[in-house]
This record gives structure tokens, sequence and C-alpha cells, in this order.
């Protein structure tokens, strides 16, 4: 039965399973790269919200 398919065939079968694969791989890597903008992001913020904590307590203790 499989020596019976026009070898084209296997070709478009691998080429579907190789795209399935890089697609996998692609949305993995964009997710690691979303996660650390996201960490970078917040790490930001959460120095803004340090820094305007310590403006006011510096104005509160004058």
């Amino acid at each position: 039965m499989l020596s019976s398919l026009p070898w084209w065939i296997y070709l478009v079968v691998a080429g579907i399973i190789f795209s399935g694969y890089m697609t996998v791989r692609t949305a993995a890597q964009e997710r690691e790269i979303d996660q650390a903008f996201i960490e970078k992001e917040g790490e930001i913020y959460m120095e803004r919200i340090r820094k305007e904590r310590e403006r006011r307590q510096q104005a509160k203790s004058l």
C-alpha cells in the first residue's frame, strides 16, 4: 500500500509535519519573549512605586 503512493506525497506529508513543528516551536519562543518583556515592564512599574513611596515618606518627615 505505501509503495503505491507517488513520491511527492511523502514530501507533502513531511512538509506538513515540519510546518507543524516549526509553528509550535515559534509559539514557544514568542511566549518566552513575551514573558521576559512582561517581567521587565513589571519591574519598571514596581521601581516607580518604590520611588513614589520614598518620595512620600520624605515629604511626610519634612
